[in-house]
């Protein structure tokens, strides 16, 4: 009997430019992908929810609902690795889209060698992430219990409500408490080192993390801030 053969990943690629999206699945299924399209947001939305990709390649500027209110929807309930594809290409516009929980982002044009690339990176990631794992399933600090194969973060009682990112970057500073990480560490650590974005996307999830764990946001306690060299947890 021979050993069954692992199913390729399934990669949904939401562009509303036709010959822009042709070559994007045929790039991608010539890299062994299985690839579902759709040039809409709304039919976008519709199909990762039925699908269940294993990435998502996402246009910003779409019909029906645009790329960062898919984003921000999909969020809601799915941590599925998310790169977005767009012509708009400043800072603000990448902050936007990364913001909303996409892992990395396409400012257009862009080189196919390059988006396999960090469609390839992004699924080894997501792939390691979903291994066994030989901690505890359960990390605790103060008010805080963090259930690690549930993805549920409790704080005096209560289910906190969380991003993927914040999750992890959360779980991160209960793993390494008293040490202080850099901007850029942090990045490495939590988003991949060949995460696009830059040190802002920490700030910001630093940010809504505070909103939830700490009693006090403006003067936080477990999340401080060291000047000139990052960020320290302690419980």
């Amino acid at each position: 009997m021979t050993a069954a053969t692992a199913a390729a990943p399934r990669v949904l690629v939401v562009e509303d430019e036709e010959s822009l999206l042709f070559t994007l699945a045929h790039n991608l299924k010539r890299e062994g992908y299985t690839v579902v399209t759709a040039s809409r947001g709304d039919d976008g939305l519709r199909l990762a929810r039925e699908q269940k990709p294993d990435l998502i390649l996402l246009d910003v500027m779409l019909p029906g609902i645009d790329g960062i209110q898919v984003c921000r929807m999909l969020r809601r309930d799915s941590d599925v690795p998310i790169i977005m594809l767009t012509a708009l290409g400043g800072e603000s516009d990448r902050v936007a889209g990364l913001d909303t929980g996409a892992d990395d982002y396409m400012p257009k044009p862009f080189g196919m060698r390059e988006l396999m690339a960090r469609v390839r990176a992004l699924l080894r990631r997501s792939g390691a992430r979903a291994q066994p794992d030989t901690g505890p399933t359960v990390v605790i600090s103060g008010d805080l219990q963090v259930d690690r194969e549930r993805r549920e973060v409790v704080r005096g009682g209560k289910v906190l409500r969380m991003k993927p990112k914040e999750f992890e970057l959360l779980l991160f500073f209960l793993q390494h408490p008293g040490r202080v990480f850099s901007r850029e560490q942090i990045l490495d650590e939590v988003w991949g080192y060949d995460f696009y974005g830059g040190p802002r996307t920490v700030d910001v999830h630093i940010r809504w993390l505070r909103q939830k764990v700490e009693d006090d946001p403006a003067n936080p306690v477990r999340i401080r801030t060291i000047r000139g060299s990052g960020y320290l947890f302690e419980g």
